[in-house]
């Protein structure tokens, strides 16, 4: 009975028309783990945090079209080579399925996308690895399109820029594949030669081959938060040595503090890194013709690319982003370019705030900790150096009441971006070097840190550097000599690190490296000695077209106190070894190592950072007015004469 009775019920709901109403149903959530911090969450806020866990900020790996899709100018980017297929030509097990499956599952032809670019409004070549096709490993069809794109970009006279992500070589391609690694470092080489910028962003995994050739050939080489960049992968490792790996080995933070990675960028502040890095380049934006009115600059050449640059005189290849129609505009419009697409809010706020910082005059990249950066901006009362004896003025200058070298960088440049690393060893804190803007000039800026506490001076090595802070200073000073880009040093050490390790690393040959590098680096460097130099350690800054020192500074062969325990056995007798020795500005004036003294008065102020940065523009629009032989020779006619008046 109870059965029936349900059956009637379930005919009287059928009887009569049926209405439908809308059910509005709950949105569906999918919900994605970190790998990192290992909790869950929502896909959607993923994607708008640019696929890095708003949780603990760990970048998750993403595809290569996402990848351009968060770094390019919006309608800019032209692929070349987009149709280029490999083939299964060893008859290798399984590898012509594994090639279909890859294709069907990433919609992409092999693991990298090549095209041409802007970024920032500098127009770029660019190259995009694919984790997501057989983990990016590197096969013909990547080595080709790679070296393809650099031979374009050696022929348009434009920068490349590369994410990598790659578990290596592919191993169904054979040796073949191995040769890629050598195809892609020759055209890598001759894009340099040519003069033009490469720039490197290491991404989660980049390992095997392809760390071991154009993943490490960068002019800069940036790297996200905890990308794992290795030649041997850990488990290749831990199986090698039958130890356990420390934490955070072989991760991009590791790379960072033994000196390969220059800096660590987040996702979010990526593309306006690049578009500072092509900027202090020298990369113009193009005011070029639409793309389709010349597909020849796209379509690859075989013939062989020239290694030299342009004639004088002579155009260089139009490039395809969206800027109208015109030719090359000098820096300074680069600069400009930057600021109005901030004031319109295009660009990001990273780079927005750069731009308008820079066309302010203001400072960029300022320290995270703002109690420091107060510290650094804070006036200090004026000192009249001439009434201080030798040695006063040295007690004065090792002070931690006295302003050192960073803060000092900060005030006088616009936007200085610190870059690390010797690419061998380590980063030295002593050496800080980078990036900046003098007024319009992009111009190098290497200098000794000796630290603006206690526990920085420590960490710092009170500025004494280590062979690592000069390799570091000899490569961004070679980098300035490739883009054609002046050089300032400012000194204030007490000397180069006299260690075990530094011995063991080779400290002297690393001054002489730069004694040597610098004796002929042709671009023009200007030399302040801001407080103590001393000895070789500053002398590795200073062999330069022009070197000044701050009135109350000291220069000396070997320090007052080293002096007097050498010569006569009692430190005690310091205030009068540093009269001997004739260590003040106004002494190496006469004596004709120094070429100019700049009052200190203010030092700390705004003002005489100013004024300072005043001095260095009239250095380097003297200097570069002169051809390059010419700068070279007599900066070596200034050396060559020192101390020649003194013989019998």
């Amino acid at each position: 009975m109870p059965t029936d009775r349900k059956k009637q019920k379930s005919e009287n709901r059928l009887e009569g028309p049926v209405t439908q109403v809308p059910v509005e149903l709950p949105s569906r959530h999918v919900f994605v783990k970190c790998p990192s911090c290992h909790r869950v969450c929502d896909e959607d806020v993923l994607s708008e945090n640019l696929d890095v866990c708003p949780r603990c900020g760990y970048p998750m790996r993403v595809g290569a079209r996402r990848r351009l899709a968060m770094t390019v100018d919006a309608g800019s980017f032209e692929e070349t080579d987009a149709d280029l297929m490999g083939t299964d030509f060893l008859q290798f097990p399984g590898y012509a399925d594994k090639l279909r499956r890859a294709r069907v599952r990433t919609g992409e032809n092999d693991a990298v996308i090549t095209g041409v670019g802007s970024i920032g409004g500098c127009p770029t070549a660019i190259f995009v690895m694919d984790g997501e096709f057989m983990m990016g490993s590197m096969g013909v069809v990547v080595g080709e399109k790679i070296c393809r794109l650099f031979e374009t970009a050696t022929k348009l006279q434009i920068p490349v820029v590369g994410f990598t992500v790659s578990g290596g070589a592919r191993m169904q391609e054979g040796v073949t594949s191995l040769m890629q690694m050598a195809k892609i470092s020759a055209a890598v080489r001759r894009h340099s030669e040519a003069g033009l910028l490469y720039i490197v962003v290491l991404t989660d995994p980049t390992s095997g081959g392809v760390t071991a050739s154009f993943a490490m050939e960068g002019d800069i080489t940036l790297a996200e938060p905890g990308a794992l960049v290795a030649f041997a992968g850990p488990r290749v490792v831990e199986q090698t040595t039958h130890k356990r790996l420390p934490q955070g080995f072989q991760r991009s933070e590791f790379l960072l503090e033994h000196g390969f990675v220059d800096r660590i960028v987040e996702r979010k502040d990526l593309p306006a890194m690049l578009a500072m890095l092509l900027a202090f380049h020298d990369v113009k934006p193009f005011l070029a013709p639409d793309a389709s009115t010349h597909p020849e600059l796209l379509a690859h050449e075989p013939e062989p690319v020239p290694e030299a640059k342009p004639e004088p005189g002579k155009p260089a290849f139009a490039v395809p982003v969206p800027m109208g129609v015109g030719k090359r505009e000098p820096l300074s419009s680069a600069i400009t370019n930057l600021a109005e697409l901030a004031a319109n809010d295009v660009l990001p706020g990273a780079l927005g705030k750069f731009a308008k910082q820079a066309m302010q005059g203001q400072k960029a990249d300022q320290p995270q900790d703002d109690q420091k950066a107060k510290k650094d901006e804070q006036e200090q009362q004026p000192v009249d150096s001439s009434q201080l004896s030798a040695y006063e003025r040295l007690e004065r200058v090792r002070s931690a009441e006295r302003q050192t070298v960073l803060p000092l960088i900060r005030q006088t440049f616009d936007g200085f971006l610190e870059l690390h690393g010797d690419r061998y060893f380590g980063d030295d804190e002593a050496v800080v070097a980078g990036l900046a803007l003098l007024g319009r000039r992009p111009v190098t800026v290497v200098g000794t840190e000796r630290g603006q506490d206690t526990k920085e001076r420590i960490a710092r090595n009170f500025g004494s550097a280590n062979p690592e802070g000069y390799r570091k200073s000899l490569r961004l000073m070679e980098e300035a000599q490739k883009f054609d880009r002046p050089v300032i040093c400012l000194v204030d050490t007490s000397g180069a690190y006299c260690g075990i390790g530094a011995e063991e690393r080779g400290q002297g040959e690393a001054i002489a490296s730069n004694l040597v590098a610098l004796s002929g680096l042709r671009v023009p460097v200007v030399t302040v000695v801001v407080g103590e130099g001393g000895s070789g350690g500053a002398l590795a800054l200073a062999v330069a077209d022009r070197v000044l020192m701050l009135s109350g500074a000291v220069y000396s062969v070997v320090s007052p106190e080293g002096a007097a325990s050498i010569l006569w056995k009692d430190t005690s007798r310091a205030p009068e070894a540093a009269d001997a020795l004739h260590i003040t500005a106004d002494d190496l004036v006469q004596l004709g190592i120094v070429d100019g003294v700049v009052d200190d008065t203010g030092l700390g102020t705004k003002e005489f950072a100013h004024r300072l940065a005043g001095v260095l523009e009239q250095q380097i629009d003297e200097l570069s007015k002169l051809d390059v032989d010419e700068l070279v020779q007599k900066r070596y006619e200034r050396f060559r004469r020192m101390g020649v008046d003194k013989l019998c």
